[in-house]
C-alpha cells in the first residue's frame, strides 16, 4: 500500500516544540495558546493528538483533490467547447455542460481544463470600482439605454437593442431589437414595460436628443434658458414619472454591464439556436430574458410598481403632440395635410380654439380638445414631410463614429523653424 505523503512546515515544528514544553510542564497551556495565536480549547485538542500520535497528530496528510476528473472527461469537455460553444465564456459554458450534457463540474475545474488544452487564455484581473448603492425597492428607479452591435453575425446591418432594467433587483423589464434608435422605438419599449410591469417612480437615461434637449455654447445658447420638454419627457410627466438624465455612461453602470453580459451570452445563444433574422431574435428574447432574470436578478425585493389605471389611453401619451389653432373653416394643417374637424357635442365649430394633435407611429392622428378626442385621421403615405423625415433618419443611421483626434505635427527638415535653431537639425 502506498504510504501517504506527509507535509511538514516550520509552523508545525514550532507547534510541536511548544506542545512538548507544555507536556513536560515547563509551560502553561494558556501561555502556549497565546504564543501560537490559537484558542486554549484548540490547543488542548492539539496536545491530546500529540500525546496519542506524536508529531503525526498535528500534520496534514497529503491527498489527491476529491474533485479531480479523469482525462477522458477533460477531453470530452474540450471537444464540446471546440465544436459547439467556442464563443461562450467559461461560466456560460459550464451552465450548458450541466443543463444539456449532464456534466457537473465546478467553474474552476472547467477553466483549468480549457487552459490546459490551450483553448482559454486567462485575463488580467480588472480594477473594481466602488458602485453606487442599489435602490431599496423595485420600481423606484429604472435604467434605460440602447446598444448597437452585430447581434446576428451574418446580418450586415448593426441593429439596436433597447432595454430597461430595474436598479434594485437587476431584473430586465423589457428589451427589443430595432433597426434605428428612434423616438418611437424608445417610446415602444417604455410603453411595453409599463404594460407588463406597471408604473415606476423614475427613469434613468442618457442625454440623447429624444430624452433631453441639450444645447451647448454657441450663438443660440442663452436664447431660451428654459428648454422645451422632449416628447418622452412630456409623456413621462403625464404618467407622473421623473426623468433623470445621466451625465456619463458610468453613472448608469447597471445597464451598461447588462449590455456587456448580453453581447457575451445573447449573441452566442442566438447562434446556437439558429436565429437568422431579427424577427426571430425578438421572439427569442421572450424566452431568453425570463431565464436571464432567473439567473442574475435579485429575488424577493419589495416593489413599489403601480398598476396602470384602466381609463388611461397610452396611444395619446406615447405619441408626438403638437398644438394647433383651428382655422375659421374648422380645419387644421398637419405636415401640410388638411384635416377637417366635424361638429361634436362640445362645440359645433372649433374655429379659433386651441387643440392638441397626436401623431402616432403608424401615422394615425388624434385631435384632442380638453383631453377628449374630437377627430381622428391618418397621414397619407405620400406625405412629403413624412418622406423627408424618414429619409433623414436613414442617412443618420448610416453615420458611424470615427476618430477625429488631432495628430501631433512634426515640422519637416526644411522648415524655417529648424533653420534658425541648429539644435533641431
Amino acid at each position: 500500500m502506498k504510504e501517504p505523503k506527509v507535509l511538514l512546515t516550520m509552523k508545525d515544528i514550532k507547534r510541536y516544540e511548544i506542545i512538548k514544553e507544555v507536556i513536560a510542564k515547563k509551560l502553561k497551556g494558556i501561555q502556549a495558546s497565546e504564543l501560537l495565536g490559537i484558542t486554549p480549547i484548540h490547543f488542548s485538542r492539539l496536545k491530546k493528538k500529540v500525546q496519542t500520535h506524536g508529531i503525526q497528530g498535528i500534520l496534514r496528510l497529503g491527498r489527491e483533490a476529491p474533485n479531480k476528473k479523469i482525462d477522458a472527461i477533460s477531453d470530452k469537455v474540450a471537444d464540446l467547447y471546440k465544436k459547439y460553444y467556442y464563443d461562450f465564456n467559461v461560466s456560460h459554458f459550464n451552465e450548458k455542460l450541466a443543463e444539456i450534457h449532464k456534466i457537473h463540474l465546478s467553474y474552476e475545474s472547467v477553466r483549468q481544463i480549457l487552459i490546459a488544452q490551450g483553448i482559454h487564455t486567462p485575463r488580467k484581473k480588472k480594477i473594481v470600482h466602488r458602485q453606487r448603492r442599489r435602490m431599496p425597492k423595485a420600481g423606484l428607479l429604472v435604467q434605460m439605454d440602447s446598444s448597437q452591435d452585430n447581434w446576428i453575425a451574418h446580418v450586415k446591418e448593426k441593429w439596436w437593442l433597447i432595454a430597461m432594467i430595474d436598479d434594485a433587483s437587476s431584473e430586465v423589464l423589457y428589451a427589443r431589437f430595432f433597426l434605428s434608435d428612434t423616438l418611437f422605438a424608445n417610446m415602444y419599449v417604455i410603453r411595453h414595460c409599463i404594460e407588463k410591469k406597471g408604473l415606476f417612480i423614475a427613469l434613468y437615461a442618457d442625454k440623447a436628443s429624444h430624452f433631453k434637449t441639450t444645447r451647448y455654447a454657441g450663438l443660440h445658447y442663452n436664447v431660451n434658458p428654459e428648454q422645451d420638454d422632449t416628447q418622452i419627457e412630456r409623456a413621462l410627466e403625464e404618467l407622473n414619472i421623473t426623468l433623470i438624465p445621466a451625465n456619463s455612461p458610468q453613472a448608469k453602470g447597471r445597464i451598461e454591464r447588462l449590455f456587456r453580459t448580453l453581447q457575451d451570452r445573447l449573441i452566442a445563444e442566438m447562434r446556437l439556436a439558429g436565429i437568422n433574422n431579427y424577427e426571430q431574435a425578438n421572439k427569442f428574447l421572450e424566452t431568453f430574458l425570463p431565464d436571464h432574470n432567473k439567473r442574475f436578478s435579485i429575488k424577493n425585493v419589495p416593489s413599489v410598481y403601480r398598476q396602470l389605471s384602466g381609463n388611461v389611453n397610452l396611444d395619446i401619451i406615447f405619441c408626438i403632440k403638437t398644438e394647433r389653432t383651428v382655422k375659421s373653416d374648422n380645419t387644421i394643417h398637419v405636415h401640410g395635410q388638411i384635416i377637417q374637424i366635424p361638429p361634436s357635442d362640445y362645440h359645433l365649430s372649433f374655429a379659433g380654439r386651441k387643440v392638441i394633435v397626436c401623431i402616432l407611429e403608424d401615422n394615425r392622428i388624434f385631435v384632442l380638445y380638453k383631453n377628449n378626442i374630437i377627430c381622428t385621421s391618418k397621414l397619407s403615405k405620400n406625405n412629403k414631410i413624412l418622406k423627408k423625415t424618414k429619409k433623414l433618419e436613414k442617412i443618420l443611421d448610416l453615420s458611424e463614429y470615427f476618430d477625429v483626434s488631432k495628430k501631433k505635427y512634426i515640422p519637416p527638415k526644411d522648415h524655417p523653424w529648424r533653420k534658425w535653431n541648429p539644435y533641431y537639425l
